[in-house]
Order: structure tokens, then sequence, then C-alpha cells
């Protein structure tokens, strides 16, 4: 018997990658979902649904990622990043079914200066970071043998990112100006999606929360110019603070994760920011 594997928000940047890995990987029977197939707003149908389903192991990648929008779609936020969540962790601790479930920087308040571990201090800065964190928490008790991956700045040559915007920006305009004060790591979302079925596929399922992007210390505007120079772009980039650029969501200042923990406990192999990039924009 193949084992199950269940993707939710298969249509979002992590859940399209998994979907060119699982092409390669077919001994376990895939299940992509997203909102049509598997509402997950529709709480009280959901565990009969699982049900139907009967995954041996759910890769959550489904969020409400629109962090600015977050701020005042509060409840959906909490729905999808939150309750959600608790009724699969629930489900799968009572299914016998392994839990990964994708988590971000966003749980931090960006005032580190060092690259935080699995175990610094959280406390959540914008809607999307608070409802995210009480997500993990309910995974934590719900099923305190999940696995939660923590992530930052996902790209990826499918649906809309960092990448694609200010590759189309750079082609039409002649200058522009990027956040040169938020300090993280981009994250490849096939490089993510391999070290998600490294740990489905290693022999020791160790529960947990995990630390996973890209090697490299970088602000968005350095990022900015990682993509001018790999695109060959004439555009002149210029960096400004954050505060010149307002949101309604706040941004950590600090987000660089520290990915030892994943290396040690599962071999995952993380590669360096720019090797990836460039794989990325030669897809597009």
């Amino acid at each position: 018997m193949k084992k199950r594997i269940l993707v939710t928000g298969a249509n979002g940047q992590l859940g399209s990658e998994l979907r060119q890995i699982a092409k390669s990987k077919t001994q376990f029977d895939w299940i992509f979902t997203d909102y049509q197939e598997l509402d997950l707003c529709d709480l009280n149908s959901l565990e009969s649904k699982l049900t139907e389903i009967n995954p041996q192991i759910i890769i959550n990648c489904a969020a409400h990622t629109a962090v600015d929008k977050a701020e005042t779609e509060v409840e959906l936020s909490d729905v999808l990043n939150h309750q959600s969540v608790a009724i699969l962790a629930k489900w799968s601790k009572a299914n016998d079914c392994k839990l990964i479930h994708v988590s971000t920087d966003y749980v931090f308040d960006g005032n580190s200066a060092v690259p935080l571990t699995e175990t610094a201090q959280t406390n959540p800065i914008n809607v999307y970071g608070v409802t995210k964190l009480a997500g993990e928490k309910a995974v934590l008790e719900q099923n305190p043998n999940a696995i939660i991956i923590r992530t930052s700045w996902v790209y990826s040559s499918f649906g809309n990112n960092f990448v694609k915007t200010m590759s189309r920006l750079m082609q039409e305009r002649d200058s522009l100006n990027v956040v040169n004060d938020q300090i993280g790591s981009p994250t490849y979302a096939a490089d993510l999606a391999q070290a998600i079925m490294t740990i489905v596929e290693h022999k020791n399922w160790q529960p947990g929360i995990y630390n996973f992007s890209n090697q490299g210390e970088i602000s968005w505007y350095e990022f900015a110019l990682a993509i001018q120079e790999i695109g060959g772009f004439n555009c002149e980039v210029g960096g400004i603070p954050a505060s010149n650029y307002p949101t309604p969501a706040k941004r950590p200042a600090y987000s660089l994760l520290d990915k030892s923990k994943i290396k040690a406990t599962f071999g995952v192999v993380v590669p360096e920011y720019k090797e990836s990039l460039r794989k990325c924009m030669e897809l597009l």
C-alpha cells in the first residue's frame, strides 16, 4: 500500500513546487487540494473530509499569507492560520497521521541581532504573525508528534512574489527603491519542498520546530540587486528605510533564521541564496 500524502494549499508557491517533485516520487499516493477541493474555512466539515481522504501524511501549505490584508481580515486569518490548523493537528493525532505544518519568520518581532533559533522568543508584531503563532501553538498542543517548519521570504517560479515583481518592474522602469533595513534570507520554494521531502523520507521522524531558508544574510535591497544582476536589468536600484514605505502591517526588521537544527537532524541541504535565485530566474 502506497502512503497517501495530502498537500493543502496546493496552488500556492510551495504546493506547486511539491507538485513538481511528486512527478518523480511515485512511491507515494499524492492528493493535492486547494480551497475548491478542501475548504479549510469550513471548520464543521473539515474532520469528515480528512477522514474521506484518509492521508498518512499531511503537508499543510495553506495559509492566509496576504500580510497587509490580514490586518483587516482578522477573522479569516485566524480561521486559516490557526483554527483549521488545530483541526488538522487533532485529526492527524487521532488517526496516526504525520503532520508537517509550514509557519513563518513573522512569529518574531525583529529585535534580535543574531540568527534566530527554534527556541528564540516569539513576539509577533502583525495579525498574520499572531495567527500563525496561534497555529503553531495549536499544532504542538493537539499533536506533539508533528513537525513545524518556519520559513521566510518565499519565492518561486509559481505564484506572485518579490522576484517576479522586481523582474517586471526592472524592465518597466528606469529606477526603483527597495527597503534596505529589513534583514533576513530568501527561501526558494523548490528548496523548501525538497527539504520537506527529505524529512518525509527520513528514517527517523523527529517532531518539533525547524527553521528553513536559503543561506545568506541580506536586506530586501540586496535581494533586489541580486535579481538585477542575474536578470541583467538596466534599472537603477536605490535603498530606502522601511519608514519611507509605510505598510498596513509592520514587518520584523531582522528575521534571519538559524538552520543548524534541520541540517543536523535530517541532513537537509541548504543552498546558498544566489545559487537558488539563479535557478528560479532561469525558469522565468
